[in-house]
């Protein structure tokens, strides 16, 4: 695949799936678990139901399915665009117990919520998939109370991107990242921008920092609330002190995924914190001016030698609960984990593979430079909340943690409301 094919693709692929990949959605109702039990064993016609399918990556795997299973055809049912549409449609099947929503494309933070309710098929003894050759953190993003419900399908990890003609070697630390701050300021540009406007990417953002320096939002459980701590302190001071000492510069929470990259691209940043699909368009963009200046890094940690913990993006296929070819799912499931089906989705639509050994691939790395970096992004990445509430708890970081950027609340207001909020909602 040409370059150009690569950067028109990252832009509408990986904006999609950084964007729409995290967004949390709706609240959804209750629905009523179905059989667990039934179908294990029956084969048969299905349908996949996954987001408008913007890179063709989809259409082109469900043909070549149907032309080697004529018996257990694969119908696509395409949604739209938008992720809490995607989040909401689903919801309504779910709830009205429809058996023709097989197999379902779903948000790494949809999975608490939808197990939780009994909706999605414990991947477990008959139908239980061999994670071996995935990446760890995959496999956690689809794990709802020590239990599989969803198979990791395609990945995310933020990244660091530097101006290399500034600073010839990127810091792996956040104090060095700082004091690199001065170069910037005298080359009077912003040092620093991740994603701070009030919205889903505040939450990977403020959650990438309270991981970095080792505590949690939530317990393991999807429900304890963990926020309120010495580790979340530290992480969410690191932001607030950023915007309070100019190290991040004002405008940046006005930012969300593409408002950074425009900013970078315009050489006002020294450092931006975002997704994988800024890469190709950084390079290829008519009006980049820093093709040929930016270097990419894995995002910095608190300790030497510990790179810092990315929020863990992408998206995982379920069966239904409701299903009733469930063997037929489940081959499924495996058929899009398989390696040539990976390797298909990075060539065809930039998407990151959940298939470990890709990203040492020496043609693929050659085609996507920034793939090793991202190895170490998503091998050191933490999904957001796995919980039934995740609406709720995605709604309590963005409202507190933009008042304490803001400068609206102490860091020490925003974590007890923050935590007073996740409680109310995981104790209705």
């Amino acid at each position: 695949m040409k370059a150009a094919r690569l950067s028109v693709v990252a832009g509408v692929a990986l904006v999609g799936l950084a964007l729409a990949g995290c967004t949390g959605g709706g609240s959804g109702g209750s629905g009523g678990g179905g059989d667990a039990n039934s179908g294990l064993d029956s084969k048969g016609p299905i349908t996949y139901v996954q987001g408008k399918d913007n890179s063709n990556v989809v259409r082109p795997l469900v043909d070549k399915w149907n032309a080697s299973h004529p018996d257990e055809k694969v119908t696509f049912k395409e949604q739209t665009d938008k992720a809490d549409q995607q989040h909401d449609d689903l919801v309504q099947h779910f709830q009205a117990k429809d058996s023709n929503y097989d197999v379902v494309d779903v948000d790494v933070v949809w999975t608490g919520e939808f197990a939780a309710k009994g909706w999605l098929q414990p991947l477990t003894g008959k139908l239980k998939m061999d994670n071996s050759k995935l990446l760890e953190p995959t496999v956690k993003s689809g794990t709802y109370n020590g239990t599989q419900y969803a198979a990791p399908q395609t990945s995310d990890g933020g990244i660091l991107y530097y101006r290399k003609d500034l600073v010839p070697e990127a810091p792996t630390t956040w104090e060095a990242m700082l004091k690199d701050c001065d170069i910037a300021k005298a080359k009077g540009i912003g040092c620093y921008a991740g994603q701070f406007a009030q919205y889903e990417g505040l939450t990977v953002n403020v959650a990438e920092a309270i991981n970095t320096d080792g505590g949690t939002i939530v317990g393991e459980d999807g429900k304890k609330v963990t926020v309120d701590s010495p580790e979340a302190k530290k992480g969410l001071s690191r932001l607030v002190d950023g915007f309070k000492n100019g190290q991040i510069p004002a405008e940046a929470i006005t930012y969300q995924e593409e408002q950074g990259r425009q900013a970078f691209e315009a050489g006002k940043l020294m450092f931006l914190r975002n997704w994988p699909y800024v890469y190709n368009l950084a390079k290829t963009d008519g009006e980049s001016t820093v093709k040929d200046t930016f270097g990419i890094a894995p995002l910095p940690g608190v300790t030497e030698g510990k790179p810092g913990v990315s929020s863990l993006g992408g998206h995982n296929a379920a069966i239904s609960v409701y299903s009733k070819h469930k063997a037929t799912a489940f081959e499924f499931l495996k058929f899009l984990q398989s390696e040539e089906t990976q390797k298909f989705f990075v060539t065809q639509g930039s998407l990151a593979p959940v298939v470990a050994s890709l990203y040492d691939d020496a043609q693929l790395n050659s085609q996507l430079p920034y793939l090793s970096t991202l190895k170490t992004s998503i091998e050191n990445a933490v999904p957001r909340p796995v919980s039934p509430f995740y609406p709720a708890i995605t709604k309590a970081v963005q409202d507190n943690s933009y008042a304490a950027l803001k400068g609206d609340k102490t860091v020490d207001e925003a974590l007890k409301d923050m935590a007073s909020a996740i409680q109310t909602a995981s104790a209705g």
